[in-house]
């Protein structure tokens, strides 16, 4: 009974120190991971090293998943780079058994880890900022270490009763069932890494052949997707696109692994006695995640289709769907928003195109309200909830910008309403041509750049403002000898004060995109 409880309570320490350090790691180069990602996965290969680094470097698949998710939502990442993530995270998980083999058995740092526990505890108490992180980073170090000791102390035992008969055969069946009782231990304890260790730990204590042990990892292997699963349920688009995407490519992976086992099982079983068990059955790991990888890399874009049709994407005529979940994350929470913002700029600025183009259509201009009202909305409910640091100016910069992108937005909806105005410069052989210009450079087919069509809208508003400020006193003259009636010249002068306001805040849009930009890198 006391083994068994010191094996759970070594489980429970291993858990508790994975979860310290995972969260350590990813708040000290959270920003800095997610301009990798953002930055060098222009190609599914180029996503496969970022998604390999990040994860190693975090030590946690989920929180290179949940990034990725924010990236796709914001319209930074393609589906098939996002698969090159997905496809990096699962070998960037296989680092956390090299380090159990390696560092935990091989060096045996249980002992020396209580020693480090104290002092990071100390560092984490007394402290604050980059030292307090370090500290719970060390911590979380420490407390897997020495809950590895316990589960080693806690399952000496356990080869006295995991034995040939109460284990599956060594064939393809036993193979498959001890893949299942795998898949079922991650499940349960819902971290493969912490599944992955209880299983190097009964492996060199000799509880556990060394084939079965690797048929269990592959069943680990999988069950990891399902914590993906659950979360995705009732979460964005891009978020269930990602979790089936990784759901299918570890069963795929599966496929893979059991051939392989086959035939190797040779090479192995010699490996691990030259090398130690341990060591072979984390060289398999990471062997067969390889092999995963590289025979789906060249099918990334059949891959992306298939899961497409599986969760169609309404694509851009869909409300943009901003998943909760990605709040845990400042920096993915940004990106989000910034994708939900650049969607509804795109709807507003198509709307004014087509109302002050030629073909004079305000249709869509008028169906903005409820449409992108209630879009704009929920993205302004998603923003108050997300918390920034404040030793983090540059996220805090980025979400400062944005939330003047998205007031400026709201006044372009707010001035839909006077879409009479159109007609009026439409008209108006004076004002036809800086509407229609305003026009062209809104237009959806040109597909501009926020920025240049900031740029742009600077660049014009000093001619635009001197033609309307000469049209204007025009008109009085105008009315004063006759020519135009009182109505004429005020509806004239409104539309006119109408563009230009317009103007201002499509401008202000393209300026603030700048500064998200540059913030956000």
């Amino acid at each position: 009974m006391s083994e068994t409880l010191t094996a759970l309570g070594g489980i429970g320490l291993f858990l508790l120190g994975m979860k310290i350090m995972t969260e350590a790691l990813r708040e000290a180069a959270g920003s800095n991971l997610r301009r990798l990602l953002a930055r060098f996965t222009t190609t599914p290969l180029r996503g496969v090293a970022s998604g390999a680094l990040t994860t190693a470097v975090i030590q946690s698949s989920s929180a290179t998943t949940v990034m990725t998710v924010g990236f796709v939502g914001a319209g930074l990442l393609s589906f098939p780079q996002a698969l090159g993530v997905i496809y990096g995270a699962n070998i960037g998980t296989t680092v956390t058994g090299w380090i159990v083999s390696l560092v935990g058995f091989k060096l045996k740092l249980g002992t020396l880890a209580m020693g480090l526990l104290f002092l990071a505890s100390l560092a984490l108490l007394l402290s604050h900022g980059q030292l307090a992180r370090i500290g719970r980073i060390v911590a979380g170090f420490c407390l897997l270490f020495i809950g590895l000791d316990m589960m080693q102390e806690g399952m000496s035992g356990a080869a006295a009763w995991i034995t040939p008969e109460r284990t599956p055969g060594p064939g393809l069946g036993g193979m498959l069932a001890m893949a299942a009782l795998g898949f079922a231990i991650t499940v349960v304890m819902q971290s493969s890494s912490a599944a992955i260790a209880v299983v190097l730990v009964l492996l060199s204590g000799g509880a556990l052949p060394l084939i079965q042990a690797a048929a269990a990892v592959i069943g680990m292997n999988l069950g990891t997707t399902v914590t993906a699963l659950i979360a995705t349920i009732g979460g964005s688009r891009a978020m269930q696109q990602t979790a089936i995407a990784n759901l299918l490519f570890n069963l795929g992976t599966m496929v893979l692994a059991f051939p392989m086992l086959l035939l190797i099982t040779g090479p192995l079983e010699t490996l691990a006695a030259r090398s130690g068990a341990d060591t072979a059955l984390v060289l398999f790991h990471t062997a067969f995640n390889l092999l995963g990888t590289l025979v789906f890399l060249p099918l990334t874009d059949r891959f992306a289709t298939l899961v497409s049709s599986l969760r169609p994407d309404l694509g851009a005529l869909a409300l943009p769907e901003l998943d909760r979940r990605l709040l845990t994350d400042e920096g993915a929470a940004i990106q989000a928003a910034h994708g939900a913002m650049t969607w509804a700029a795109r709807e507003i600025f198509a709307a004014y195109a087509l109302a002050l183009g030629p073909q004079g259509d305000v249709r869509r201009l008028s169906s903005l309200t409820p449409r992108v009202t209630l879009a704009l909305e929920d993205l302004k409910d998603f923003m108050a909830r997300i918390s920034v640091p404040h030793d983090k100016p540059a996220e805090a910069a980025a979400y400062a910008a944005l939330m003047h992108q998205v007031d400026h937005l709201v006044r372009l909806i707010e001035q839909a309403e006077n879409r009479g105005f159109a007609r009026v410069l439409k008209h108006d052989l004076v004002t036809r041509r800086p509407a229609r210009w305003f026009a062209a450079c809104l237009s959806p087919t040109r597909a501009l750049a926020l920025v240049c069509i900031g740029t742009h809208m600077a660049r014009m508003t000093a001619q635009v403002s001197h033609r309307f400020t000469r049209h204007r006193r025009g008109l009085l003259l105008g009315e004063h000898a006759g020519l135009y009636s009182v109505q004429e010249t005020f509806q004239a002068t409104d539309a006119m004060r109408w563009l230009s306001r317009i103007m201002h805040n499509v401008q202000r849009v393209g300026e603030y995109e700048h500064e998200v930009q540059d913030r956000l890198g």
